[in-house]
């Protein structure tokens, strides 16, 4: 027997469908949900609408956008001759956040993983290679996928099907977290940081 009346268990299942939260923290905001005013849970749920309705993928990079395309596409103060290749928007705020690259981004909206059956097709490549046939002038593609196992499969498949074309195809770094403890860190994260090292 459910413990709660049917609206109230419907939005903890409804809530408890989002990433990372459980059936505990989906009981705990939909309790809080029914605390707050009714123009707050209106604000919420027009908020949530909106985003749903207006937000769509950006024709050029496949990055998410309101407008089409993206405000970063439309940007002619950004270096065009530079593309950083990443798996989802959420790794573009990332980069963003940095404030040092000031270059064009692709979005491949995921990475291959034969595991899951997701191969090149299902994910935004198609669009990157017509973007470079269409724009010459792009000089180094910087691939900055996830270091995993997906991640490192997408960018070496980039790799290989750009290497005839004269793109200099780079890889971000990956190794020791700022702060991080070697007797910490995995074989792999070390293995990394060993490839990585530079000069001081």
């Amino acid at each position: 027997m459910n413990q709660f009346p049917r609206p109230l268990a419907k939005l903890v299942g409804e809530l408890a469908k989002l990433p990372g939260i459980g059936n505990k923290t989906a009981q705990r905001l939909a309790f809080h949900l029914l605390s707050v005013s009714d123009e707050e849970a209106e604000a919420l749920a027009t908020s949530i609408y909106d985003a749903k309705k207006r937000m769509k993928y950006c024709s050029v990079c496949g990055n998410l956008t309101d407008t089409d395309p993206c405000g970063i596409c439309s940007d002619k103060e950004r270096n065009q001759n530079i593309i950083c290749v990443v798996e989802t928007p959420q790794d573009v705020m990332a980069m963003e956040r940095i404030r040092e690259y000031k270059g064009l981004y692709h979005v491949l909206n995921g990475a291959i993983s034969p595991m899951e059956g997701i191969g090149p097709e299902d994910i935004n490549l198609k669009q990157l290679i017509v973007r470079l046939q269409e724009n010459p002038n792009v000089s180094e593609l910087i691939l900055a996928t996830n270091p995993n196992i997906e991640g490192e499969a997408t960018a070496m498949y980039i790799s290989r099907l750009l290497s005839s074309t004269g793109i200099k195809v780079t890889r971000i770094a990956h190794g020791l977290p700022v702060g991080g403890d070697l007797e910490y860190a995995d074989e792999v994260t070390l293995l990394k940081a060993m490839e990585g090292r530079r000069e001081l």
